[in-house]
């Protein structure tokens, strides 16, 4: 009996997801951010039901996101977090979120004709979706990666190639650890901008060069004895990677290393349980995209070349690390 309530609960946790990601797309937290307000005067100021949008507040309060007092509305300190003016703002990630609920709706007909609808072009990002995309990864990272970049002996390497590197999270993270080292960050010409702020508010753009480019059409930059590939497999198919790894053979100095950083699954593919879950997400949001084992990716890095491939960190939020050295001599 208790297992049937875990499962109903699970069911119908869509409900309040439903409510959150309404309030972010409408930006309500920023709303209320900027003043304490009743739900009429936001109903009037931007068009909205009264009615409904007072039910969704009044949800939100509940979940303990939003103070009601009398008929005004104010954030609470979790609820600040969602609004654009916090400095720590995890609104890009709700957003994120938000764009993913219709690509999971899928689901059920990927299952059934599966073949066919894999082959549907992925659907393209405009720039605000593409930036709350970048900005979604940055909440993701922003403490994994120091997490990351601190279990890892990196002392002696000089220079790290940041392939799809975002934003430069975790740059930023690795040229903190290491400050000897400097760095190519090599990302979409429409990326390239945010990663200039982001380095440049971290006082780190004397150390970076970046470079704007396409990792599936384009050369990587070379020049580099480090390069890391995060979170980047699982939107690839195998053969795509094997392709991604030869390009950064290519690209590495004799005798550099590959990162990896991502989901590792067990041989059985049901660990860790956020992989097995990120399998369905690549499912419904890639061609060919999926989670991987350990000798699926090591077998793909000995291909392109790569030798000694070794897991370097297992965990279960996609902190996984594999890496593998290019041979000194060819």
């Amino acid at each position: 009996m208790e297992k049937n309530k875990d499962v109903m609960a699970v069911a119908k946790a869509f409900m309040r997801s439903r409510i959150i990601l309404t309030a972010a797309e409408l930006d309500l937290f920023t709303v209320i951010d900027e003043s304490f307000t009743s739900a009429e005067k936001i109903a009037e100021r931007f068009g909205f039901d009264r009615r409904a949008l007072q039910r969704v507040l009044d949800c939100l309060v509940t979940f303990g996101l939003l103070r009601k007092e009398k008929e005004a509305y104010s954030l609470t300190d979790e609820g600040a977090t969602y609004s654009s003016k916090h400095p720590g703002s995890e609104l890009p990630m709700l957003l994120h979120m938000s764009r993913l609920w219709v690509t999971w709706s899928d689901l059920t007909e990927m299952v059934k004709e599966g073949a066919d609808l894999a082959q549907k072009p992925p659907k393209p990002m405009d720039m605000d979706s593409r930036r709350a995309f970048i900005g979604a990864m940055h909440v993701i990272g922003r403490t994994l990666s120091e997490d990351i970049a601190g279990s890892l002996e990196l002392t002696g390497y000089r220079k790290l190639l940041d392939i799809g590197g975002g934003s430069g999270t975790y740059t930023i993270a690795f040229l903190k650890r290491n400050p000897n080292m400097k760095a190519i960050l090599f990302d979409l010409k429409d990326v390239i901008p945010m990663a200039r702020e982001r380095f440049s508010s971290e006082g780190l753009l004397d150390r970076v060069e970046l470079i704007a480019g396409d990792f599936y059409s384009d050369e990587l930059p070379g020049g580099c004895d480090l390069a890391l590939l995060s979170a980047i497999i699982h939107q690839n198919s195998p053969q795509q990677n094997l392709e991604l790894y030869r390009k950064a053979y290519r690209a590495l100095d004799p005798g550099g290393m590959l990162l990896i950083r991502d989901h590792i699954m067990n041989e059985q593919r049901t660990w860790p349980s956020e992989g097995a879950l990120f399998a369905i997400n690549m499912l419904v949001n890639t061609r060919r995209g999926d989670t991987y084992t350990f000798d699926e990716t090591a077998q793909g890095m000995k291909e392109a070349g790569f030798m000694d491939a070794k897991l370097l960190r297992w965990g279960e939020k996609m902190d996984c690390i594999v890496g593998a050295e290019k041979p000194t001599k060819s």
